[in-house]
């Protein structure tokens, strides 16, 4: 089979499409899926410069979100079979033509969905979902400050905190970027650039969930910008790993902060991708299903342009998600 290697680590020239032996059929409560697209997310272009490695057993290669359709099953499987259309969270592999999953990472494709459009799903849906829903508990009537609205994780968390009733601020760079969040359900647009986001949301009474992709650059801010009882949720590091927090101001709120990993989550068990999967399999699906909530992809790219995604992504026009074709379906 054909997979995107690595010559090294750097930029986006390093990665090639390349021969590579297939895998091995799937294990016990495993599937092989046939894959049609692959979803990029920061994650690879961190792994791509050597800064974000697998976590061990897991694939070398680049890729945590597929979609295509499953070609075999491993023992024990009982609720796919070959010839289903899925999505799979993925601990890596998914620039590839085929992937090897646990049968408790995948969802299915919704009736009437594209399926390569399907692979922008799953890393966006399970981050969001347990961060605002698993763990925030964000309900009608709260406030939501998402950082980076028109990125993949921005546009999709818009759309469920709207489904659920609560209000939402965005940050963005551009008015193009903040209109596109309007258009998504966004109340509050915050020109980064120009505004203090602090300052805006002090008006509406500070936020009671902050979802948060720069981690130490907006530490203390996060803090200030909170409600009492507030939440904020790191799941990124963007702004750097080390900041200082002011416990003061966070005890006067009583605040909580959490920070969260999606790829390094065990399999099964508590906390688990297979414990996510379920609940938005549950709850999540059926949303997509009707169109309430539905993928934003910015752009398609074969993969053999895998390069030029990379660029795509790192740049500051992209709305939504980036995801590569492997092959038609």
């Amino acid at each position: 089979m054909y997979v995107i290697e690595l010559d090294g680590f750097g930029g986006p020239e390093v990665m090639r499409w390349a021969q590579s032996p297939d895998l091995p059929g799937p294990g016990a409560g495993e599937v092989l899926i046939d894959v049609t697209a692959a979803g990029v997310n920061r994650a690879d272009l961190l792994q791509r410069q050597g800064f974000y490695p697998p976590p061990p057993g897991a694939s070398e290669v680049l890729g945590l979100e597929c979609s295509g359709v499953i070609a075999q099953v491993g023992a024990g499987v009982r609720d796919w079979h070959p010839g289903d259309r899925v999505c799979a969270l993925l601990s890596g592999g998914g620039y590839a033509e085929q992937v090897v999953v646990p049968a408790t990472q995948l969802l299915p494709v919704p009736e009437g969905m594209d399926l390569a459009v399907a692979a922008a799903l799953p890393e966006v849906a399970a981050t969001v979902w347990s961060n605002l829903v698993m763990r925030a508990g964000l309900r009608a009537g709260q406030l939501l400050l998402i950082h980076g609205g028109g990125s993949g994780i921005g546009t999709h968390a818009i759309q469920v905190a709207v489904s659920r009733g609560a209000r939402v601020a965005v940050t963005a760079g551009s008015q193009g970027k903040l209109d596109r969040c309007k258009e998504f359900g966004a109340s509050i647009l915050i020109n980064y650039r120009e505004e203090d986001f602090v300052a805006t949301l002090a008006e509406s009474g500070g936020a009671d969930v902050i979802l948060d992709n720069m981690g130490a650059a907006y530490l203390g801010r996060n803090i200030e910008a909170l409600a009492e009882d507030g939440q904020l949720c790191i799941i990124g590091m963007q702004g750097g790993v080390k900041g200082e927090l002011n416990l003061s101001t966070l005890l006067g709120k009583r605040g909580t902060v959490h920070a969260t990993n999606l790829r390094k989550r065990a399999a099964t068990g508590r906390s688990s991708k297979a414990e996510i999967i379920t609940e938005l399999h549950r709850h999540l699906w059926p949303l997509i299903a009707e169109g309430t909530v539905v993928p934003v992809v910015h752009a398609e790219l074969p993969v053999t342009d895998a390069a030029a995604a990379h660029e795509l992504l790192d740049s500051a026009e992209t709305v939504g998600k980036v995801i590569l074709r492997i092959r038609e379906d």
